[in-house]
């Protein structure tokens, strides 16, 4: 079997790995429980590739990405519940739905410039797949359709999301600061009062607060610890090189001697930037 730039060749071997006895004993012992855990490490090599501008590893890593959801379209028919050609199908569908201003009549592309009509024809999707299941009720409430699995980050910026949609928000990112001011006060009673649980609590709520004030400035939390990870790593890399010229490491060093040189670090990145 030979590579190709067909999306068939990559189902045949799917199917082919996929086949008792002469198929791959490692992907004929998966679930779908079993990959789930892959498909979102390869979502994140997808998102790191493209943070890192690597355009020859994010080929690669959305081709990762796809195969990921080969697997579970392949085990999906296996069952006889869908199989990947209905997966094609109902993401065509969704996308010419939901884009009536580019795909509908004269009328539609009017309807289209309506704002909310994204969030409108979500809904409708959503009560029409609750109603196939036989489960109308999965509808029901503002936060309903974020799932549970997704980090807690980007999760909270989308529970968020939802509850200002039904108005229930700040109109002011000066009031979420003072509501982070708020609970980092109460994280700092609970630790004073001994109480570790009740301050990892705290700290919860803490984070949450964060991440609100992030969506009120038009940003991605998640995007932006992301960026303060890579920026600690350079930083304290900056560290090590340092003490490395000095013939120490880091567990030879005073707080204080790397406090300093973490300042140093980031006079050399203004200093660098200017």
């Amino acid at each position: 079997m030979t590579p190709s730039r067909d999306i068939s060749r990559l189902l045949e071997i799917m199917v082919a790995l996929r086949t008792p006895r002469t198929g791959c004993p490692w992907d004929l012992e998966q679930n779908f429980g079993t990959i789930a855990p892959y498909t979102l490490e390869e979502a994140y090599e997808v998102a790191d590739a493209i943070e890192r501008d690597d355009m020859v590893d994010l080929c690669d890593e959305l081709g990762d990405l796809l195969l990921q959801v080969v697997f579970h379209a392949r085990m999906a028919q296996e069952q006889k519940s869908f199989d990947f050609g209905d997966v094609v199908h109902a993401v065509t569908h969704k996308m010419i739905r939901r884009h009536p201003h580019v795909f509908g009549d004269a009328q539609a592309r009017a309807a289209g410039e309506v704002k909310g009509l994204w969030d409108k024809i979500k809904a409708e999707e959503k009560a029409e797949r609750a109603a196939k299941r036989g489960r109308p009720d999965d509808v029901k409430g503002a936060l309903s359709g974020v799932p549970v699995a997704l980090p807690a980050l980007p999760r909270a910026q989308k529970l968020q999301d939802k509850a200002s949609k039904v108005g229930f928000d700040w109109n002011d990112p000066l009031a979420v600061l003072a509501k982070i001011r708020e609970e980092a006060d109460e994280v700092e009673e609970a630790i004073a009062s001994g109480a570790t649980i009740d301050a990892q609590k705290e700290v919860g709520d803490l984070l949450f607060a964060v991440v609100n004030l992030s969506r009120h400035l038009q940003g991605d939390a998640d995007a932006a610890l992301r960026a303060t990870n890579k920026k600690f790593e350079r930083r304290f890399a900056w560290i090590e090189q340092a003490l490395e010229k000095q013939g120490k490491t880091p567990q030879q060093s005073t707080l204080q001697e790397m406090d300093a040189l973490w300042d140093a670090a980031k006079a050399a990145e203004r200093d660098a930037a200017e």
